[in-house]
């Protein structure tokens, strides 16, 4: 047995009381607060500076607290949120079509097959139109009708247009008012930022989260941090299958340091694989790139009907394709959610009609769009996505179909929280990418972006401050106590015990193994056989690192080796977790597929008689624990998650 059960826990999510539209302004009505006086007396650190940690420290700071701000890049604008491309959405009903609160929050509870709160869920859909109105007068450029009305699209798994966007770059203008909101209280001397900055640990004392241990990427000083409480807003770690969307910085260090100190991860295995990325061309690549969502909104998705097929795109007429989206799941046809949309694009390319060089992709053909609404308007609405895939392929896609495959994408699972964003110890909160509330086993489309922008704008600016309230008149928080001294000890510890090592192999060797590993046994789909082997395989893939690692041996200084074997190792422990969820959850819910478990016609099969609950691992010395939280459906029923 890979896990032991702990049946006398119960998580406390603290939801607040009232019906379900009424529960955020409950808890606002009946919050603690702080006077405006007081505030700069509490020090918060931020930790990540994308959108989540960009949108809370600037929102923080202009109430009045004193934070500091942590990023391993060289400037907060060069965080992974930039990549977001598709939209961000948000309940307007600008198009009439029928948009509601109550149906943003029932499509996204029922695209994450109902593993969700509803009550967390629900705010995210009321928050949701707030943003619009901020992301406008900070300047963000959304796309505009002719009337100069802002302009919305539909995605995946809805069957409205709710999606705002600014052409295909949606997350990098988002994340630059963001940047400028912090800037601008960097300026005021409120926000203290420390950039090339990575978390190395955090620091408790008497199970109260105190600070962290950094390390500076430039000189090598590792350096203590305290304060009254903690946020991390370091994102998903879906850099862990090494072909990824993500950035090659992108990590899952530090809600993993948090998580070896005491934080509960729930549902690590919930990865979302999305559907449109540019296939693996070679064993050389270290990542692969995105094609946006927003695609599917013109683009038919098609295979050839013949196995094996050799001819060219523009040579196989219509009667020899196969629009399978559009074929199976016709009322969603390819809007289908992302994790439906993958499996059954790897079910066509693993039947042998899969195509491109290595018979890896599927096409996504803008033919029929093109002939209806023109290259203009199609250039005007993605021209920046298809300027891409040209520089990137060498294919015109306004002649030619692109070509696309499914890779890995989101991290639906992350640090536990409850309604507050507040992890199981006290003074560590966790937003964005980082926490695991919103978006239950598959996220939809589009509600990435909007979940970073409501945790740090709206939710936790409300939220931690209870909690500081609640722990009575501020004293000057503390880095010369003994919590300090000894997880600055074990930091020191564990680099030079990584730089020592003097083996044969580099980091990304490792790296690329577990990732392969997961691809193939926890990724797409999973089995009890599969994700056995996959425990086994990571493990003695651990021991080979640790004796077999080679990187340069120096400790101060710039050395990226260092950097990414700490990140690889943990990478290691988190990828085995992954793995016992996957198989300790004997069902199949949105991106988690188990081959056991799936309908006559292929789809997920859910148990919610045994599995209608949040998977919450505790760390333990010997084998993780798994605590349950309790899903309470009050004002829904969770039916079969069916988009035929």
């Amino acid at each position: 047995m890979y896990y032991t059960t702990d049946t006398a826990t119960t998580p406390n999510a603290k939801i607040p009381e009232g019906d379900l539209k009424d529960k955020w302004s409950n808890f606002k009505d009946k919050t603690r607060l702080i006077s405006p006086n007081n505030r700069h007396q509490y020090k918060i650190l931020v930790v990540g500076t994308g959108l989540s940690g960009a949108s809370a420290a600037a929102s923080l700071a202009e109430l009045g607290y004193n934070v500091s701000t942590f990023c391993f890049q060289d400037s907060p604008r060069r965080a992974h949120s930039v990549a977001a491309q598709g939209g961000v959405n948000a309940m307007k009903n600008y198009k009439n079509d029928g948009d509601s609160v109550y149906r943003m929050f029932y499509d996204t509870l029922k695209g994450g097959d109902f593993r969700a709160r509803e009550a967390n869920v629900y705010r995210l859909a009321e928050c949701s139109s707030h943003l619009i109105d901020q992301a406008v007068a900070q300047g963000v450029p959304f796309a505009r009708e002719y009337s100069g009305y802002l302009a919305n699209r539909s995605f995946g798994g809805v069957q409205v247009s709710r999606t705002f966007y600014a052409r295909g770059q949606t997350g990098q203008q988002l994340l630059l008012g963001a940047y400028q909101a912090m800037m601008r209280q960097v300026h005021l001397g409120r926000i203290k930022s420390f950039t090339r900055h990575e978390m190395l640990d955090l620091v408790t004392e008497n199970g109260v989260a105190k600070g962290i241990i950094v390390r500076n990427m430039d000189t090598g000083e590792i350096s203590r941090h305290a304060a009254h409480a903690v946020v991390l807003a370091t994102g998903g770690f879906g850099k862990i299958y090494y072909l990824s969307t993500l950035a090659m910085g992108c990590n899952g260090s530090a809600i993993w340091r948090a998580h070896k100190k005491g934080a509960w991860t729930s549902c690590p295995s919930w990865t979302q694989i999305h559907p449109t990325c540019l296939p693996q061309a070679g064993n050389y690549q270290s990542k692969l790139t995105l094609m946006s969502e927003s695609l599917r909104n013109d683009g038919r998705i098609w295979v050839p009907q013949t196995k094996n097929e050799n001819r060219k795109a523009i040579e196989i007429p219509e009667e020899d394709r196969d629009y399978y989206l559009e074929r199976k799941y016709p009322s969603y046809g390819n809007l289908a959610p992302r994790d439906i949309a993958s499996r059954a694009a790897k079910e066509r390319i693993d039947a042998g009609h899969g195509v491109g060089p290595l018979k890896n992709a599927v096409y996504l053909d803008f033919k029929d769009a093109i002939a209806t609404q023109g290259k203009d308007i199609i250039s005007k609405k993605y021209g920046n996505l298809f300027n891409m895939y040209e520089k990137i392929t060498g294919i015109n896609a306004y002649q030619q179909p692109m070509m696309i495959s499914p890779a890995a994408h989101f991290s639906m699972g992350g640090l536990w929280v409850d309604y507050e964003l507040s992890t199981n110890i006290p003074g560590l909160y966790a937003i964005g990418e980082a926490n695991f509330s919103d978006h239950g086993a598959n996220r939809l489309g589009a509600n990435s972006l909007l979940q970073a922008c409501i945790d740090g704008y709206y939710v936790l600016p409300q939220t931690l401050p209870q909690y500081l309230a609640q722990q009575g008149k501020a004293t000057p928080p503390e880095s010369s106590s003994e919590a300090f001294m000894k997880a600055e000890n074990q930091v020191r510890s564990q680099l030079e015990e990584l730089s020592g090592i003097n083996g044969s192999k580099t980091v990304d060797h490792f790296h690329r193994e577990l990732g392969k590993i997961l691809y193939d046994k926890c990724g797409l789909s999973r089995s009890a056989k599969g994700l056995t082997e996959a425990i086994e395989s990571i493990r003695v893939l651990r021991k080979s690192f640790l004796q077999d690692l080679k990187i340069p041996q120096v400790l101060q200084g710039i050395n990226e080796e260092l950097e990414k074997a700490g990140r690889v190792a943990d990478y290691l422990e988190i990828g085995e977790l992954m793995c016992i969820d996957a198989l300790s959850r004997e069902e199949s819910c949105g991106a988690h597929f188990r081959e056991e478990h799936q309908t006559p016609d292929g789809e997920a099969k859910r148990n919610d008689s045994d599995f209608s609950y949040i998977s919450c691992w505790k760390k333990n010395a010997d084998t993780p624990v798994l605590i349950k939280e309790p899903l309470q459906f009050e004002f829904t029923k969770p039916t079969e998650r069916s988009y035929k």
